[in-house]
């Protein structure tokens, strides 16, 4: 008789562990994707208005080419950091 109750009483209680679980997931979840989002607006807009500072000095091929190499040097940074963590 004591037998079926108990394992109602576990099956909840590992129900409730799921359940709380999943909250924490998704809440995590949704922080990483707001921290993306903020981090995409704002690269935006900084690489946005130090466009157009250099646009009014130089010529928009110039300015473009000065903010690929910028995003170049920083890409391979990255990937040299990423690449020296796991080792």
């Amino acid at each position: 008789m004591i037998a079926p109750l108990l394992r109602l009483a576990v099956a909840s209680a590992a129900a409730r562990t799921m359940r709380n679980t999943a909250a924490d997931i998704a809440l995590r979840l949704m922080l990483t994707l707001g921290a993306v989002l903020a981090g995409a607006i704002g690269v935006f807009c900084f690489s946005y208005a130090g466009l157009t500072l250099l646009e009014r000095q130089l010529d928009p091929a110039a300015a473009w080419a000065i903010m690929g190499g910028l995003y170049a040097v920083a890409g391979l940074a990255l990937y040299l950091v990423a690449t020296r963590r796991r080792t």
